[in-house]
């Protein structure tokens, strides 16, 4: 018959009980989970018919009765409100910043620029204003629907791509709104009223020359960022972010140089890597950090 001394049981019973909760902990640190709900729609009377979009609640959303800053992340062309949840991983990379404590708790949403026409913008033409219905209909329900706080301080905006375009042309056109933004591998729209015309031609074959102006004029952040106003140069916090390998690289270098020339304080990253998911995913942290230091009081 083997005997355990106490002292030796007790050590034995402390070991296994510290063994257990290493083998429980990461289960513990992750039990505490973010929502995502991908399937959600408001009415638009803009649009004309319900529009989709995706929301991401943090882990704590449930059980506290606080409002949250929020963050309203742009898909790119080819995906809907569902490709930064699919594809961008949206739930375990910003469940994994909050946990970490490099992200604070933030509601994120992700509308839907791919039903009906394609794009985050008005036509030049006014049959199809998605950025009315954006600031008009979409983001005063879904402040109103969701625990979000609403001042400007606690807003930011964020895309790739075709959303990075609309990234930089949300913020640019409504400065009074976001305290930053995060345009990632943007399409930063034409880059002279030469490619204005031809990229318009190319929707409007018999585009007028005064929509060609306004097209230029307001759907360009190259032509927003060169006429920007001296008072709105430090409205809103800048993170651009573009691969190397990205087709998308020029325009974006365009942009850092007018922001440089401008004097707009902005952050400029040349990473490696292409126009890819897996470049976005990467980025994903950076942007959450970013925008997480603009809600803070500094």
């Amino acid at each position: 018959m083997k005997i355990i001394q106490p002292k030796l049981a007790l050590k034995m019973k402390s070991k296994n009980l510290y063994s257990l909760l290493l083998l429980l902990f990461p289960a513990l640190l992750f039990a505490q989970s973010g929502k995502v709900l991908d399937n959600q729609s408001v009415p638009s009377k803009i649009l004309k018919g319900d529009r989709k979009y995706a929301i991401y609640l943090p882990p704590d959303y449930e059980t506290s009765q606080r409002s949250y800053p929020v963050l309203y992340l742009l898909h790119g062309a080819g995906d809907d409100q569902t490709g930064w949840v699919q594809f961008g991983e949206v739930l375990s990379i910003t469940d994994k910043a909050i946990a970490e404590g490099k992200a604070t708790p933030m509601i994120i949403v992700m509308p839907d620029a791919n039903t009906g026409t394609r794009g985050y913008f008005n036509s030049v033409r006014g049959d199809w204003n998605y950025e009315d219905f954006f600031f008009k209909e979409f983001l005063p329900q879904i402040e109103k629907t969701y625990r979000i706080k609403s001042e400007k301080r606690f807003r930011a905006v964020a895309g790739l791509s075709m959303g990075g375009g609309g990234s930089f042309m949300y913020a640019l056109h409504h400065p009074e709104l976001f305290s930053s933004a995060c345009p990632l591998s943007a399409y930063i729209g034409p880059i002279n009223m030469e490619e204005a015309d031809s990229r318009l031609k190319r929707m409007l074959p018999d585009a007028k020359p005064e929509e060609v102006k306004t097209f230029f004029e307001t759907q360009s952040a190259l032509s927003l960022v060169n006429n920007i106003a001296d008072d709105q140069k430090k409205a809103v916090k800048w993170y651009i972010d573009c691969g190397d390998d990205d087709f998308l690289y020029e325009g974006n270098s365009l942009i850092h140089i007018a922001m440089r020339k401008k004097e707009i304080p902005h952050e400029f990253r040349i990473r490696e890597g292409g126009h890819t998911w897996s470049y976005w995913r990467s980025a994903l942290p950076v942007v959450l950090s970013f925008v997480s230091d603009t809600f803070h009081q500094n």
